[in-house]
């Protein structure tokens, strides 16, 4: 096994380095404006897009970098959760477009984390939902004569998970998706007149989930755009709040998941997006005609789709050999029109496949690998995405193509808590988390003994988030399979998780389990891989940041203490930031280490 290549100018340092696109929209009511997020600085910032130049200009300036930030309809001002070092944990503040100072909504208030925020699309009412441990409570505003949210108050309050508000064209009515009618994470949605608080409807299907999209374009148009998996895959639907008119679309000829995506700006139809096998596909349903078209577009992964105010389908566009584009698709042909934006070029990437294989309970489990070059067998990385409600499909990804370069196999699997598999897959982990999965993950690794891919005493598990966890509790469940595991922001702690982690998240792992701490004692220890500690055989890396709030530091630093204490090796690299970071050089710098530790166990 060849060393880390540390030069400057190789290849997957160019990769990483290379600045990106990592979201876009365009101001409704002011098509010259957009806002995009991007890595150009070296820190995922906002930056102010001039749609009619394709000019970039950096807005936030964040210690740690910002993930996602609103445009509002005008596009005068852009909105974002102001925290402290990425602890999602802060004030609703806003920059002007045009540049200038940071201004804080709410400078009275405590911090808290954000279940959601939108201004309508006339630009009259701005609502925004808080998450503390009272719960989430929901506020509504006008606008002053300096066009600042003026005096809000609250309209709707739920202890449950709740996330929302969407507004209606004219800010009459907003709607929650909530978690309260279930006892678990499916959402039913509720609608709310803005001015008294009243609720207007509510669209519950007992054990299904229904989650909101997008309001009609129309002022006086109530119909919101939404999906349910009630079929037992997502299917769109429209839904008026106050008079409870549905109409669905479930077309019989199709397979996997349909997704809405957004309205024509007539309102007349709806582009949605086909996710099956993981490949996508988009269409055209026009509910009034009970009509879908297929928009013949070539195969590619799309990461967001949305309709300009001009009629114009917008599409982020990438795959595993390529960073993301954004482009406009003609509606009819689905060719390409032109493309908007755009990073950097880099080095092209190993193209990934899609795979399948057995796992138990009769499971079959879609997974994506890529080779190096040469002849295998090879040593081997088993990636396990965040979530668990994700899903991995063929995309960028600096850190794969990193593995790749230095000789690694790559497989990257859908276990089973996945989204776009079907409500089944998705909730068959729920009030037994790890299990499953675990099988799903050491399934994968013995397909690629099985096939000569990966040597068998030289795989490695590793992933972020939840798939940090997963990491960490495989390494303890399955001990006997692995060369060694790599964690980031993980949780080991289920119970201690519970105690410090931002309600948002609290409320998330109720649902997940079914109870909280107090309620599933025996089910959260028996989730938790502090609990396998004593099993670990195999080297472990954990990377951690300590402003973490989704995966917060007193459970990971309790998993530390005690695999010290049972003389395990384990290393744990703490950083400034909170679940995850924003810093491409941090990230490299993180790559990097994995590699190292991953190249000094296989040269034990």
């Amino acid at each position: 096994m060849a060393m880390v290549d540390t030069g400057e100018d190789a290849p997957w340092k160019r990769r990483f380095r290379a600045w990106r696109v990592n979201g876009s929209g365009i101001a409704v009511n002011n098509p010259a404006r957009g806002l995009a997020m991007s890595n150009r600085s070296g820190l995922t910032q906002a930056y102010a897009w001039d749609t009619e130049t394709g000019e970039l200009r950096q807005l936030t300036d964040r210690p740690t970098g910002l993930a996602v930030a609103y445009l509002d309809p005008a596009g005068e001002w852009v909105y974002f959760l102001d925290d402290d070092h990425g602890n999602e944990l802060g004030h609703i503040s806003r920059i002007p477009w045009q540049g200038g100072d940071v201004e804080d909504l709410t400078p009275e208030a405590p911090p808290y984390a954000i279940g959601g925020m939108r201004i309508s699309r006339n630009g009259r009412v701005f609502a925004f939902t808080t998450a503390t441990r009272e719960g989430f409570q929901t506020y509504a505003a006008g606008f002053d004569e300096t066009g600042t949210p003026a005096n809000p108050r609250p309209i709707f309050h739920e202890t449950r998970l709740s996330r929302g508000p969407l507004l209606s064209a004219d800010g009459n009515l907003a709607v929650m998706a909530t978690t309260a009618r279930s006892k678990s994470t499916d959402m039913s949605l509720v609608g709310i007149d803005v001015e008294t608080g009243a609720v207007t409807g509510e669209l519950y299907v007992a054990g299904a989930s229904i989650g909101p999209a997008r309001f009609s374009p129309i002022e006086g148009d109530n119909r919101l755009l939404g999906g349910s998996n009630e079929t037992g895959f997502t299917r769109p639907l429209t839904w008026d709040p106050r008079t409870g008119q549905r109409v669905d679309c479930n077309p019989d000829s199709l397979n996997g998941e349909l997704y809405p995506v957004d309205w024509l700006p007539d309102a007349r139809g709806v582009v949605v997006q086909q996710v099956n096998a993981a490949a996508m596909q988009l269409y055209l349903w026009t509910p009034g005609e009970h009509t879908l078209r297929k928009i013949p577009h070539a195969s590619a992964t799309i990461g967001a789709a949305y309709i300009s105010p001009g009629g114009e389908l917008i599409v982020e566009l990438q795959d595993s050999t390529r960073p993301s584009r954004v482009v406009v698709l003609d509606l009819d042909s689905g060719a390409e029109v032109r493309e908007l934006l755009r990073g950097d070029d880099a080095p092209e990437g190993r193209k990934w496949r899609s795979v399948s294989y057995p796992s138990t309970d009769g499971a079959t489990i879609q997974a994506w690998l890529a080779t190096p070059a040469g002849e295998g067998p090879f040593p081997a990385i088993v990636d396990v995405h965040g979530g668990p409600t994700a899903a991995m499909f063929d995309q960028w990804s600096p850190m794969a193509q990193a593995w790749l370069d230095h000789g690694y196999a790559f497989l990257s699997v859908n276990y089973r808590g996945s989204t776009t598999f079907g409500h089944e897959f998705e909730a068959s982990i729920r009030g037994d988390l790890g299990r499953r999965e675990c099988d799903d993950i050491s399934a994968g690794r013995d397909w690629l003994v099985a096939q000569g891919i990966a040597r068998p005493d030289q795989v490695f598990v590793t992933g972020w988030s939840y798939g940090g966890y997963m990491t960490l509790l495989c390494l303890g469940m399955r001990p006997d399979l692995w060369a060694g595991g790599m964690a980031g922001i993980a949780i080991a702690d289920w119970t201690l998780m519970y105690e410090d982690q931002a309600e948002t998240l609290r409320q998330y792992q109720v649902g997940l389990f079914g109870g909280t701490p107090a309620e599933l004692p025996e089910q959260h220890a028996r989730s938790s891989p502090i609990t396998y500690a004593a099993r670990v055989e195999a080297p472990v890396l954990v990377i951690q940041g300590s402003n973490d709030t989704r995966c917060p530091a007193r459970q990971l630093r309790a998993y530390e203490e005690q695999m010290h204490e049972l003389g395990k090796d384990i290393r744990v690299e703490w950083f400034e930031a909170g679940h995850g970071s924003y810093d491409m050089e941090k990230q490299l710098a993180h790559q990097e280490m994995m590699m190292t530790f991953a190249a000094e166990v296989l040269a034990r």
